[in-house]
């Protein structure tokens, strides 16, 4: 979702003709002319300074929406942040369906193609490499070094060995269990992996056989197992496996691809008050670019759209669709009241130091990764993606938690905006957009992809055409900053007792 963008002034910009505020492009100093007021306190960069006088209780709008209440009377000129503006949410809601529009997606060049690696059941994965699972944190040692030296020993073979390792597997109970052994067979069967080797230790709750019972599709050609407790030197048992994989997977050759092979996930991290500005817009318009082509987008992260749901819900393409996108986001309320929890515990301090002052004013900057999609589908937690076009996951906002869900639901690509920086990265590669260019420049270490010029005036279109060859290249094997720098995590959602 964008806005057309009124003229900005040299230090701020207004996002949208409707809003109460406009956003400091650069510190404003007390005294200093904003978009046509006068700061009355100092503004920080990504902060927002109020356009007219505002009453306690009244909506504020940003992005032509509101993204809160006024806690107090504002001023114009006044800084609006946590000491004047609160959240309006509270809990579950109810939504009418109401037919979407036709959307109006970006399309890809027709003879846009990516090097990819076609599988038995015709995905198209964007890397070839073997991937060592742990089923139990017991083994997650194990599994990192049989890892390690396997990708000395065959370095040159496949695109890498990377061991997959969580701290969970056992002393869990129903569905807490099951959570953990959806996300480990959904990433057994990702198309990124040439071969699997699943290493267990023997006596953990998430035993092999029915971690493998919940991948009945996978390629038994390209998977070995085997636990630590029955093998007489489990290192060697596991290097052993190891190149029996690599023997196979090494005579797989990269393809042209369509675009509409293509599964993209979308995440923000980190975000500030230029996410919703250059890098969240920006992704959405890959969205559109890939969905339009056929291909395959997953927005997920379904605590930071409260607030701006409406904006997806509208787009959904069916009465059932709506159906189970309503149930998977008052079913995450449910989850935060069931706990004690109120729904709005959101922005993180990060994103407030940002900028960001509530989750009504996240979420309306998140939500833009999806585009001007249609949402197509919704799917659960450890399931995988099947249909063409837009799919919301059910997973919690956590960067780690969900980009492993993004991954597990197929996704061989994942764009990743970001305002405050992180080095994380997950099993598939993962293209870090920083949201300013003062982030690029600092931590060009961390960062594939600056937004900043976005800021200063490049057009939306160019700047994704740029992002979109970026993918591309990606998917076809140039590495991204966290495969550089070996930042390959995943995490799974707790949520059950620990016995």
């Amino acid at each position: 979702m964008t806005h057309p963008r009124p003229p900005a002034s040299p230090a701020a910009l207004v996002v949208h003709p409707d809003d109460d505020v406009a956003i400091a492009l650069a510190p404003v100093a007390k005294g200093e002319a904003a978009a046509g007021v006068v700061a009355n306190a100092d503004i920080p960069k990504g902060h927002k300074i109020a356009l007219r006088a505002l009453s306690r209780g009244e909506a504020v709008r940003r992005y032509g929406w509101p993204v809160g209440l006024a806690a107090a009377d504002i001023a114009p000129g006044d800084h609006v942040h946590s000491h004047n503006l609160k959240t309006a949410l509270e809990g579950e809601e109810d939504y009418a369906f109401t037919p979407a529009t036709a959307p109006a997606p970006g399309h890809a060049p027709l003879d846009a193609v990516f090097g990819g690696y076609r599988r038995a059941d015709g995905r198209a994965g964007t890397r070839n490499e073997i991937w060592v699972i742990a089923t139990v944190g017991c083994v997650a040692r194990t599994a990192q070094r049989i890892a390690e030296a396997a990708a000395r020993r065959f370095e040159g073979r496949v695109d890498g060995v990377v061991a997959l390792t969580h701290p969970f597997g056992c002393s869990q109970l129903g569905d807490d269990l099951v959570h953990t052994r959806k996300i480990l067979a959904a990433l057994a069967g990702h198309p990124n992996a040439g071969g699997v080797l699943i290493v267990g230790l023997g006596c953990e709750s998430n035993q092999i056989g029915p971690l493998l019972e919940a991948a009945p599709d996978l390629d038994p050609a390209r998977l070995k197992a085997f636990s630590a407790q029955a093998a007489e030197d489990e290192i060697e048992a596991g290097l052993e496996a190891v190149e029996a994989l690599v023997a196979i997977a090494e005579t797989d050759r990269r393809e042209p691809c369509p675009v509409s092979d293509l599964v993209v996930g979308m995440k923000c991290g980190g975000s500030d008050g230029f996410s919703g500005l250059s890098a969240n817009p920006l992704t959405g318009r890959i969205t559109d670019i890939v969905t339009g082509a056929g291909g395959r987008a997953i927005i997920t992260e379904i605590p930071e759209i409260f607030g701006a749901e409406h904006t997806l819900l509208a787009r959904a393409d069916t009465e059932a669709v709506f159906g189970k996108a309503v149930d998977v986001i008052n079913g995450f309320k449910r989850y935060f009241l069931d706990h004690g929890q109120p729904v709005y515990e959101n922005p993180s301090p990060g994103n407030k130091d940002g900028g960001i002052t509530t989750l009504e004013e996240k979420s309306m900057g998140a939500v833009q990764k999806a585009g001007g999609a249609r949402l197509m589908d919704v799917i659960g937690y450890g399931e995988r993606a099947t249909a063409p076009g837009l799919t919301l996951l059910e997973a919690p906002g956590n960067d780690a938690v969900s980009s492993t869900a993004l991954t597990a639901a197929g996704a061989t690509v994942i764009v990743f905006t970001t305002g405050r920086g992180t080095p994380l990265g997950f099993p598939a590669p993962t293209l870090k957009i920083a949201s300013g260019s003062a982030l690029a420049e600092r931590k060009p270490h961390w960062i594939d992809f600056d937004a900043g010029p976005v800021l200063a005036g490049e057009p939306m279109p160019a700047a994704a055409e740029r992002l979109f060859e970026l993918i591309l290249r990606t998917a076809s094997g140039e590495k991204t900053r966290n495969e550089i720098n070996g930042e390959r995590e995943i995490a799974i959602w707790k949520s059950g007792v620990t016995l």
